[in-house]
Protein backbone atom coordinates (compact mmCIF):
# COMPACT_ATOMS: atom_id res chain seq x y z
CA UNK A 1 0.00 0.00 0.00
CA UNK A 2 1.18 3.54 -0.75
CA UNK A 3 1.40 6.50 1.61
CA UNK A 4 1.44 4.36 4.73
CA UNK A 5 2.36 7.33 6.89
CA UNK A 6 -1.15 8.71 6.42
CA UNK A 7 -3.11 5.53 5.75
CA UNK A 8 -6.15 4.64 7.87
CA UNK A 9 -7.70 1.36 8.79
CA UNK A 10 -11.17 1.07 7.28
CA UNK A 11 -13.07 -0.02 10.36
CA UNK A 12 -16.15 -1.41 8.67
CA UNK A 13 -18.22 -3.12 11.33
CA UNK A 14 -21.21 -4.18 9.28
CA UNK A 15 -23.42 -6.32 11.47
CA UNK A 16 -27.10 -5.79 10.73
CA UNK A 17 -28.28 -2.44 12.03
CA UNK A 18 -29.92 -2.78 15.43
CA UNK A 19 -32.66 -0.54 16.84
CA UNK A 20 -31.37 2.45 18.72
CA UNK A 21 -33.07 5.16 20.68
CA UNK A 22 -34.86 7.90 18.79
CA UNK A 23 -32.80 11.06 18.71
CA UNK A 24 -33.66 13.74 21.21
CA UNK A 25 -32.35 17.30 21.26
CA UNK A 26 -28.84 17.43 22.67
CA UNK A 27 -28.85 18.31 26.37
CA UNK A 28 -28.02 21.93 26.93
CA UNK A 29 -24.64 22.45 28.52
CA UNK A 30 -25.01 23.99 31.96
CA UNK A 31 -21.90 26.12 31.53
CA UNK A 32 -19.28 26.65 28.84
CA UNK A 33 -18.88 22.94 28.17
CA UNK A 34 -18.12 22.09 24.53
CA UNK A 35 -20.35 19.27 23.31
CA UNK A 36 -18.83 17.16 20.54
CA UNK A 37 -20.42 14.45 18.44
CA UNK A 38 -18.08 12.30 16.32
CA UNK A 39 -19.60 10.76 13.21
CA UNK A 40 -17.25 8.01 12.07
CA UNK A 41 -17.70 7.44 8.34
CA UNK A 42 -16.58 5.20 5.52
CA UNK A 43 -15.11 7.12 2.62
CA UNK A 44 -17.76 7.81 -0.01
CA UNK A 45 -15.09 8.57 -2.63
CA UNK A 46 -12.41 6.22 -1.40
CA UNK A 47 -8.93 7.54 -2.31
CA UNK A 48 -7.43 4.04 -2.01
CA UNK A 49 -5.04 4.87 0.83
CA UNK A 50 -6.31 2.37 3.41
CA UNK A 51 -4.70 -0.96 4.12
CA UNK A 52 -7.88 -2.55 2.80
CA UNK A 53 -10.19 -0.45 0.66
CA UNK A 54 -13.97 -0.76 0.59
CA UNK A 55 -15.75 -0.14 -2.69
CA UNK A 56 -18.44 2.44 -1.89
CA UNK A 57 -21.50 2.63 -4.08
CA UNK A 58 -22.47 5.86 -5.83
CA UNK A 59 -23.88 8.38 -3.37
CA UNK A 60 -24.99 10.63 -6.24
CA UNK A 61 -27.91 8.36 -7.15
CA UNK A 62 -31.38 9.65 -6.35
CA UNK A 63 -31.88 6.99 -3.67
CA UNK A 64 -28.66 7.81 -1.84
CA UNK A 65 -29.28 11.55 -2.11
CA UNK A 66 -32.66 11.11 -0.44
CA UNK A 67 -30.98 9.13 2.32
CA UNK A 68 -28.34 11.83 2.76
CA UNK A 69 -31.02 14.51 3.03
CA UNK A 70 -32.67 12.49 5.79
CA UNK A 71 -29.32 11.97 7.51
CA UNK A 72 -28.53 15.69 7.40
CA UNK A 73 -31.89 16.53 8.93
CA UNK A 74 -31.26 14.11 11.76
CA UNK A 75 -27.77 15.45 12.40
CA UNK A 76 -29.19 18.98 12.38
CA UNK A 77 -31.24 18.00 15.46
CA UNK A 78 -27.95 18.09 17.38
CA UNK A 79 -27.99 21.82 16.58
CA UNK A 80 -24.26 22.07 15.85
CA UNK A 81 -22.67 25.51 15.99
CA UNK A 82 -19.64 24.33 13.99
CA UNK A 83 -18.51 21.43 11.78
CA UNK A 84 -15.03 19.86 11.82
CA UNK A 85 -13.86 17.75 8.88
CA UNK A 86 -11.03 15.43 7.83
CA UNK A 87 -9.15 17.87 5.68
CA UNK A 88 -5.56 19.07 6.09
CA UNK A 89 -5.33 22.11 8.30
CA UNK A 90 -4.40 25.24 6.32
CA UNK A 91 -1.11 26.81 7.33
CA UNK A 92 -2.59 30.06 8.58
CA UNK A 93 -6.05 29.11 9.81
CA UNK A 94 -8.35 26.29 10.82
CA UNK A 95 -11.18 27.50 8.60
CA UNK A 96 -11.80 25.11 5.70
CA UNK A 97 -11.14 27.06 2.49
CA UNK A 98 -13.33 24.73 0.44
CA UNK A 99 -16.55 25.66 2.19
CA UNK A 100 -16.30 29.27 1.04
CA UNK A 101 -17.23 28.15 -2.48
CA UNK A 102 -19.94 25.68 -1.43
CA UNK A 103 -23.25 25.76 -3.26
CA UNK A 104 -26.03 23.13 -3.19
CA UNK A 105 -25.05 22.27 -6.77
CA UNK A 106 -21.96 20.53 -5.36
CA UNK A 107 -24.24 17.86 -3.89
CA UNK A 108 -24.87 16.52 -7.38
CA UNK A 109 -21.18 16.60 -8.31
CA UNK A 110 -18.93 15.73 -5.36
CA UNK A 111 -19.07 12.25 -3.84
CA UNK A 112 -16.91 12.76 -0.74
CA UNK A 113 -18.41 12.82 2.74
CA UNK A 114 -17.02 16.28 3.47
CA UNK A 115 -19.42 17.75 0.92
CA UNK A 116 -22.22 15.23 1.16
CA UNK A 117 -22.52 15.40 4.95
CA UNK A 118 -20.40 18.24 6.32
CA UNK A 119 -21.18 20.96 3.80
CA UNK A 120 -24.77 19.78 3.46
CA UNK A 121 -25.44 20.13 7.20
CA UNK A 122 -23.58 23.45 7.42
CA UNK A 123 -25.51 24.82 4.45
CA UNK A 124 -28.83 23.62 5.83
CA UNK A 125 -28.20 25.34 9.17
CA UNK A 126 -26.58 28.46 7.74
CA UNK A 127 -23.28 27.85 9.55
CA UNK A 128 -20.12 29.68 8.54
CA UNK A 129 -17.73 27.77 10.81
CA UNK A 130 -16.40 24.67 9.02
CA UNK A 131 -12.97 23.72 10.30
CA UNK A 132 -10.27 21.62 8.63
CA UNK A 133 -8.53 19.88 11.55
CA UNK A 134 -6.53 17.05 9.99
CA UNK A 135 -2.78 16.50 10.32
CA UNK A 136 -0.76 14.54 7.78
CA UNK A 137 2.80 14.78 9.11
CA UNK A 138 4.20 14.92 12.60
CA UNK A 139 7.38 14.83 14.63
CA UNK A 140 7.12 11.04 14.50
CA UNK A 141 5.66 8.82 11.75
CA UNK A 142 1.91 8.64 12.25
CA UNK A 143 1.41 5.23 10.66
CA UNK A 144 4.68 3.25 10.29
CA UNK A 145 3.08 0.09 8.95
CA UNK A 146 6.09 -0.68 6.78
CA UNK A 147 8.15 -0.89 9.98
CA UNK A 148 5.66 -3.38 11.44
CA UNK A 149 5.80 -5.47 8.28
CA UNK A 150 9.60 -5.50 8.32
CA UNK A 151 9.62 -6.59 11.95
CA UNK A 152 7.15 -9.40 11.28
CA UNK A 153 9.23 -10.65 8.36
CA UNK A 154 12.46 -10.49 10.38
CA UNK A 155 10.97 -12.43 13.29
CA UNK A 156 8.82 -14.90 11.35
CA UNK A 157 5.53 -13.43 12.60
CA UNK A 158 3.87 -12.40 9.34
CA UNK A 159 0.85 -14.48 10.33
CA UNK A 160 0.00 -11.88 12.97
CA UNK A 161 -0.39 -9.24 10.26
CA UNK A 162 -2.14 -11.67 7.92
CA UNK A 163 -4.71 -12.47 10.61
CA UNK A 164 -5.36 -8.80 11.31
CA UNK A 165 -5.71 -7.92 7.63
CA UNK A 166 -8.07 -10.87 7.13
CA UNK A 167 -10.38 -9.36 9.75
CA UNK A 168 -10.21 -5.96 8.05
CA UNK A 169 -10.96 -7.55 4.67
CA UNK A 170 -13.90 -9.48 6.11
CA UNK A 171 -15.35 -6.24 7.49
CA UNK A 172 -14.84 -4.46 4.17
CA UNK A 173 -16.54 -7.29 2.29
CA UNK A 174 -19.43 -7.24 4.77
CA UNK A 175 -19.92 -3.51 4.22
CA UNK A 176 -19.94 -3.92 0.45
CA UNK A 177 -22.66 -6.55 0.86
CA UNK A 178 -24.59 -4.41 3.37
CA UNK A 179 -24.75 -1.55 0.88
CA UNK A 180 -27.22 -3.61 -1.14
CA UNK A 181 -29.88 -3.40 1.56
CA UNK A 182 -28.96 -0.75 4.15
CA UNK A 183 -29.41 3.00 4.06
CA UNK A 184 -26.43 5.29 4.53
CA UNK A 185 -27.61 6.04 8.07
CA UNK A 186 -27.71 2.33 8.84
CA UNK A 187 -24.27 1.79 7.35
CA UNK A 188 -22.89 4.62 9.48
CA UNK A 189 -24.62 3.27 12.57
CA UNK A 190 -22.61 0.09 12.08
CA UNK A 191 -19.41 2.14 12.36
CA UNK A 192 -20.47 4.14 15.40
CA UNK A 193 -21.53 1.52 17.92
CA UNK A 194 -19.28 1.93 20.99
CA UNK A 195 -18.78 -1.82 21.29
CA UNK A 196 -17.71 -2.06 17.64
CA UNK A 197 -15.32 0.85 17.99
CA UNK A 198 -13.72 -0.80 21.02
CA UNK A 199 -13.43 -4.30 19.58
CA UNK A 200 -12.06 -3.17 16.21
CA UNK A 201 -9.42 -0.98 17.82
CA UNK A 202 -8.31 -3.91 19.93
CA UNK A 203 -8.36 -6.32 16.98
CA UNK A 204 -6.51 -4.07 14.57
CA UNK A 205 -4.17 -1.93 16.64
CA UNK A 206 -3.60 -3.62 19.99
CA UNK A 207 -3.17 -7.00 18.32
CA UNK A 208 0.08 -5.65 16.83
CA UNK A 209 1.61 -4.65 20.17
CA UNK A 210 3.09 -8.14 20.42
CA UNK A 211 5.35 -7.32 17.46
CA UNK A 212 8.15 -6.07 19.64
CA UNK A 213 11.60 -7.07 20.87
CA UNK A 214 14.72 -5.44 22.29
CA UNK A 215 15.77 -4.32 18.81
CA UNK A 216 12.52 -2.75 17.64
CA UNK A 217 9.21 -1.91 19.33
CA UNK A 218 7.48 -1.80 15.95
CA UNK A 219 3.94 -2.60 17.12
CA UNK A 220 4.17 0.01 19.85
CA UNK A 221 5.42 2.58 17.31
CA UNK A 222 2.36 2.01 15.16
CA UNK A 223 0.10 2.52 18.17
CA UNK A 224 1.78 5.63 19.53
CA UNK A 225 2.03 7.10 16.04
CA UNK A 226 -1.71 6.68 15.53
CA UNK A 227 -2.33 8.13 18.98
CA UNK A 228 -0.12 11.10 18.12
CA UNK A 229 -1.99 11.91 14.93
CA UNK A 230 -5.33 11.85 16.70
CA UNK A 231 -3.95 13.89 19.59
CA UNK A 232 -2.91 16.60 17.12
CA UNK A 233 -6.32 16.44 15.43
CA UNK A 234 -8.04 16.90 18.78
CA UNK A 235 -5.65 19.71 19.68
CA UNK A 236 -6.76 21.48 16.49
CA UNK A 237 -10.37 20.97 17.53
CA UNK A 238 -9.75 22.56 20.92
CA UNK A 239 -8.13 25.53 19.18
CA UNK A 240 -11.26 26.01 17.06
CA UNK A 241 -13.79 25.44 19.83
CA UNK A 242 -15.55 28.29 21.55
CA UNK A 243 -17.21 28.11 24.98
CA UNK A 244 -20.61 26.42 24.77
CA UNK A 245 -20.05 25.11 21.23
CA UNK A 246 -21.76 22.04 19.83
CA UNK A 247 -19.37 20.62 17.24
CA UNK A 248 -20.12 17.87 14.74
CA UNK A 249 -16.90 16.07 13.78
CA UNK A 250 -16.99 14.04 10.55
CA UNK A 251 -14.02 11.70 10.25
CA UNK A 252 -12.94 8.31 8.96
CA UNK A 253 -14.21 5.67 11.37
CA UNK A 254 -10.66 4.55 12.18
CA UNK A 255 -10.25 7.76 14.19
CA UNK A 256 -13.33 7.16 16.30
CA UNK A 257 -11.62 5.40 19.21
CA UNK A 258 -9.07 8.07 20.05
CA UNK A 259 -11.22 11.11 19.24
CA UNK A 260 -13.95 9.82 21.55
CA UNK A 261 -11.30 9.11 24.20
CA UNK A 262 -9.99 12.68 24.13
CA UNK A 263 -13.47 14.18 24.31
CA UNK A 264 -14.47 11.97 27.21
CA UNK A 265 -11.30 12.65 29.19
CA UNK A 266 -10.67 16.34 28.56
CA UNK A 267 -12.16 18.78 31.12
CA UNK A 268 -14.68 21.11 29.55
CA UNK A 269 -15.69 18.65 26.81
CA UNK A 270 -18.68 16.33 26.62
CA UNK A 271 -19.16 13.46 24.19
CA UNK A 272 -22.61 13.25 22.60
CA UNK A 273 -23.41 9.77 21.32
CA UNK A 274 -24.05 9.57 17.59
CA UNK A 275 -26.30 6.49 17.36
CA UNK A 276 -29.57 8.23 18.30
CA UNK A 277 -29.12 10.48 15.26
CA UNK A 278 -28.55 7.64 12.81
CA UNK A 279 -31.66 5.52 13.09
CA UNK A 280 -34.05 5.89 10.14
Amino acid sequence: MKYMSVALFMLAGCASAQPVETAAPAPAASDDTVQVMVLGVYHFANPGLDLVNTEADDVLTAKRQTELEALASRLAEFQPTAIAIERQRPADSLMDPGFASYTPAMLSEKRNETVQIGYRVAGQLGLDRVYAIDEGEGEIPFFPFDRVQAFAERTGQTQVIDNMLAKVQASATAQEEAQKSETISQLLADHNRPETIQSEHEDYYYSLLKLSDAEDHAGAALNYGWYARNAEIFSNLTEAAEPGDRILVIYGAGHNYWLRHFIQNTPGYELIETLPYLED
